[in-house]
C-alpha cells in the first residue's frame, strides 16, 4: 500500500457520490451507548440533530465542488422515515441484508459497481467533520483503490472506493476496536491500494459527546442543530464530563 503522504492527482470532474450511513431516529435504536446516563428520548433527539447537520455538511460539499450526489444508505425498514426526514436533501437507498457490513457492501454495489464512481460512505454522526476531509477522500481515490478515515479507537469513520469489492466487509469486526485492522487486512488480501484521510472521532460514548460539546461551544456554526441540542442539555452533558451521572 502506498503512503497517504504521497501526492494525489487532481480531480477531473469525475462523478462522485457521498453516502451517509444512517438509521431512522427511534428511541433505543440509535446511539445506545449514550443512554446509560441520558434518556433514550434525549439521545434520539441528539441523533436527529447529528443527522440533519451531517446532511447539511454533505450538501455544502455538493455546492462547493459541484458534481457530488448525496445519498443515505439505511436498513429497508427505515427508508420511509429517513425519506421524510431528508426531504429533497438526499436520495434514500435501502441496503441489502442486515448490519453495517451489509450496508457498506450495498453502498459500493449500488453506486460504484460498473460505474467507476468515486464513492465515499461516512457516519451519520459526523457534522463536526471538516469538509476538507471529504474533499481529500475523493481526491485520494484518483490514485488509490480504497480510502479510509481512521478513528482514534481503532475503527473508521469513512471508507471510499471507486469499484465494488464484495468481500471487503465480510465477517466480524464491525464496530470493534479491531475494525480498521481487519479492513486493512482484507484490502491487502485483495491487493487493493489504500489511502488515508486524517484520523478523527465519531460520537459513540460519553467522552466523545463531551469533546464535541467543547468544540461546538467555540464554533456552533459547524453544526448548529447539534450545538443547540448541546446547549439545551448543557447541564446533563456537564455532569457526564465531571462524572456526576445522577440524571
Amino acid at each position: 500500500m502506498k503512503s497517504s503522504s504521497e501526492n494525489t492527482a487532481p480531480s477531473l470532474n469525475v462523478p462522485r457520490t457521498l453516502v451517509i450511513m444512517a438509521k431512522a431516529p427511534r428511541p433505543g435504536a440509535v446511539k445506545t451507548r449514550l443512554t446509560t446516563n441520558l434518556s433514550a428520548e434525549a439521545v434520539t433527539g441528539f441523533y436527529c440533530c447529528l443527522l440533519e447537520d451531517t446532511l447539511a455538511l454533505a450538501r455544502s460539499l455538493k455546492l462547493k465542488v459541484g458534481d457530488v450526489e448525496v445519498a443515505i444508505m439505511c436498513p429497508e425498514s427505515d427508508a420511509n422515515a429517513l425519506a421524510r426526514l431528508a426531504g429533497n436533501q438526499a436520495s434514500i437507498v435501502a441496503q441489502k441484508g442486515e448490519g453495517l457490513a451489509a450496508g457498506l457492501t450495498s453502498v459500493f454495489a449500488h453506486f460504484a459497481e460498473g460505474h467507476q464512481r468515486r464513492t465515499i460512505a461516512f457516519n451519520s454522526d459526523s457534522p463536526h467533520l471538516p469538509a476538507s476531509i471529504l474533499e481529500s477522500a475523493f481526491e485520494k481515490l484518483a490514485t488509490r483503490d480504497v480510502v479510509v478515515g481512521p478513528t482514534y479507537d481503532g475503527g473508521y469513520y469513512l471508507v471510499g472506493a471507486k469499484a465494488a469489492h464484495p468481500t471487503l466487509f465480510d465477517g466480524d469486526g464491525m464496530g470493534t476496536k479491531s475494525a480498521l485492522e481487519i479492513l486493512l487486512e482484507r484490502a491487502r488480501a485483495l491487493q487493493l491500494s489504500v489511502g488515508f484521510t486524517d484520523p478523527f472521532y465519531d460520537i459513540d460514548v460519553e467522552d466523545d459527546l463531551t469533546r464535541l460539546a467543547a468544540e461546538l461551544r467555540l464554533a456552533p456554526a459547524r453544526a448548529p442543530r447539534t450545538a443547540a441540542w448541546l446547549k439545551e442539555w448543557g447541564e446533563a452533558v456537564a455532569k457526564l464530563r465531571t462524572g456526576t451521572h445522577d440524571l
